[in-house]
């Protein structure tokens, strides 16, 4: 693999595979060059990939940070501040070196939209920083979309031989922008307007809908405290009013919480608050619960739906 020029503060290549001894050769020679200048390592991709990885640095791999990231970052928009920052933050001297692998064969299509404005907003989660994030693409089961759109999301772009080169096509802001899409309720969904003196009522709502299409046991806590987060945030931030919509699909449960806010920073939610900060966390805890979530924000407000599995 030839080295990864470190010039700029932050460092975001996207490695383009078709095998599996490519993947193997490339992300170990990543590995070795960041034990060789002494750099923390995290390598959170999908646990097949993970094996591959700690079989090519057999003794080498102690001391680095392995991740499953088809547990850890099931939902794409809790990466960044539970994966990734999350390393990064744990060691502020000197350059941070990390493999994340969010987009593999299995992603759904509801999935991927939340997924490529995840490997976007990396850039600027990082802007400026000493962190270098190697990102693999399946060039062989990953549809053609997701290998153009990883050559707009990424600056660097490397082959499975080594090469490489500057993408021509790098403009994070189009892809956030291109997939903050409409969300259209289910025809099936129930519904419940409210405003501050309802959020009682809303969460008791959420609760009764969510045993009725079959959530049970933690999950309805999970339930709870993303759609209190969500709906709390509408009375104090949106408008002081919105409207709930619940229903399952393709055995999850679906929440939708539509209001008349509009999110004016990209990286809400996934933002780590700063020591000491009061408020600002509410979006982030759906993300770090959730299975999925879906937002869209435009001037006639914003939605924000998440995904439960049933």
């Amino acid at each position: 693999m030839s080295t990864v020029t470190t010039h700029e503060a932050f460092v975001h290549p996207a490695l383009f595979y078709r095998t599996e001894q490519e993947y193997t050769r490339q992300t170990v020679a990543f590995l070795r060059e960041g034990l060789t200048n002494g750099e923390p390592m995290a390598v959170a991709v999908p646990g097949p990939n993970l094996e591959l990885i700690r079989a090519g640095l057999g003794g080498d791999a102690e001391g680095i940070l392995f991740l499953d990231m088809t547990e850890a970052g099931r939902n794409p928009g809790r990466i960044i501040p539970k994966v990734l920052r999350g390393f990064a933050d744990a060691h502020p001297q000197g350059r941070v070196r990390i493999i994340g692998e969010p987009i593999w064969a299995g992603r759904s299509a509801v999935e991927y939209p939340a997924c490529a404005q995840h490997e976007a907003l990396i850039n600027a989660a990082f802007e400026g920083r000493a962190v270098t994030i190697l990102c693999p693409y399946d060039e062989e089961r990953l549809d053609p979309e997701v290998i153009a759109d990883a050559k707009v999301t990424h600056p660097t772009l490397i082959s499975g031989e080594g090469r490489e080169s500057v993408s021509d096509a790098y403009d994070w802001q189009a892809v956030v922008d291109r997939y903050n899409q409409a969300l259209a309720p289910a025809p099936d969904a129930v519904a419940f307007s409210y405003g501050g003196e309802d959020l009682p009522a809303v969460r008791q709502f959420a609760l009764a809908q969510a045993v009725r299409l079959g959530m049970a046991g933690e999950r309805l806590m999970d339930v709870e405290l993303a759609v209190s987060e969500l709906t709390t945030n509408s009375v104090v931030h949106g408008g002081g009013r919105g409207t709930l919509a619940i229903w399952a699909e393709q055995g999850q449960l679906v929440c939708e919480v539509r209001d008349a806010g509009r999110l004016a920073d990209p990286l809400a939610g996934r933002r780590p608050p700063e020591r000491g900060q009061l408020g600002g966390r509410g979006l982030m805890l759906v993300h770090y619960v959730a299975d999925l979530v879906r937002v869209h924000t435009g001037d006639d407000g914003t939605t924000v739906r998440f995904y439960l599995s049933l």
